[in-house]
């Protein structure tokens, strides 16, 4: 048997590694392969031949001999939002360890959803995974009535489009679970900072939170909208809302759509206002992202369960599931609320 050391890792083939490993080409394959049959030694050793010579299976070949890539695109649109990158991590973390090759797709603007599904299609994903808010029925159809996408699963939104996947926190249960707490608090004069409407892919948080307020108490709550998930918009919605009203006009407390809202939100009230949080006007956020539990923040949010979600969308792309999966996750009580 040849010495590994003496070959050439740029030109490493699999008939390389079954001479050195003993076995068959055949096995070299199957070792490479997630589910094929061979037994717990075989793909051992041909796998520790294969590190020694530097030798990986070419997955776009092998994947035009099959109808299957392993690759899904994750496709995003929102790069300000820092709960994007706690998604994206978890997400390409459990996917690898999955045995799932991932391809990040940057949606430009509103008007590239159709050509950034192409760019994901042209390179044979079996799924697409939208995490965004950009989406709308139209765009969902000509993607799918052009077969440029296997499948389409929308990622922590909820879709009523009937051939997407929903992989989503319970939105629903979670806002009822905030109002539930705030009601428990004795706030009785809720405000809601939504961030922008879509067609399709959206959040259910802002109807929810109006709809159970009102069954709760009579009264169901104002809203208000900023354009993006953007922290500084979110402070100039803010100024613009409370600014000229009277103290003992305004809200007791501001229910977030999501963190990166809240933050500009406490900002706001803060810096523009000077009001206290939450002396003056409570703040809850939704998402949990790193910077809510600093002491500058200190924010009441909700936790979403990104693990589960990540591990469910593994359980899509296996085919074990082909209806969705609609999860709980955690409320996080701090000194916001």
């Amino acid at each position: 048997m040849d010495d590994p050391k003496f070959f050439n890792a740029d030109s490493v083939t699999a008939d390389d590694v079954a001479a050195a490993a003993g076995v068959s080409r055949w096995t070299v394959a199957r070792a490479f392969k997630k589910d094929a049959s061979i037994s717990k030694k075989s793909r051992h050793k041909v796998l520790a031949i294969a590190e020694q010579l530097g030798y990986a299976p070419d997955l776009l070949a092998s994947s035009l001999a099959s109808d299957r890539s392993n690759l899904v695109a994750l496709m995003i649109d929102d790069f300000t939002n820092p709960h994007k990158l706690v998604i994206l991590e978890r997400l390409s973390r459990i996917l690898r360890e999955g045995g799932w090759g991932t391809l990040l797709v940057n949606m430009l603007d509103d008007s590239d959803a159709p050509s950034a599904l192409l760019s994901a299609s042209q390179r044979r994903v079996d799924a697409t995974v939208v995490i965004g808010t950009r989406f709308n029925d139209s765009v969902i159809d000509t993607a799918l009535g052009a077969q440029r996408v296997k499948k389409l699963i929308i990622f922590a939104r909820t879709s009523q489009h009937p051939n997407t996947i929903t992989i989503s926190c319970d939105d629903e249960a979670a806002i009822r679970e905030i109002a539930d707490y705030l009601l428990g608090k004795t706030y009785r004069h809720p405000l809601f900072v939504a961030g922008p409407d879509t067609q399709s892919a959206s959040l259910n948080r802002k109807a929810t939170f109006q709809a159970y307020w009102q069954e709760q108490t009579g009264i169901t709550p104002k809203a208000i909208h900023v354009d993006q998930y953007d922290s500084a918009m979110a402070v100039e919605a803010v100024v613009k809302t409370l600014g000229g009203m009277a103290r003992a006009d305004m809200p007791d407390v501001l229910v977030c759509e999501n963190d990166i809202l809240a933050i500009g939100v406490i900002d706001a009230l803060r810096y523009r206002l000077g009001l206290k949080v939450p002396e003056d006007i409570a703040v809850t956020g939704f998402d949990d992202i790193p910077l809510t539990a600093s002491p500058a923040y200190d924010m009441t949010t909700y936790r979403q369960p990104i693990t589960l979600m990540a591990q469910s969308l593994i359980k899509v792309l296996e085919g074990d599931s082909t209806d969705g999966f609609i999860l709980p996750g955690t409320f996080i009580a701090r000194g916001s609320a």
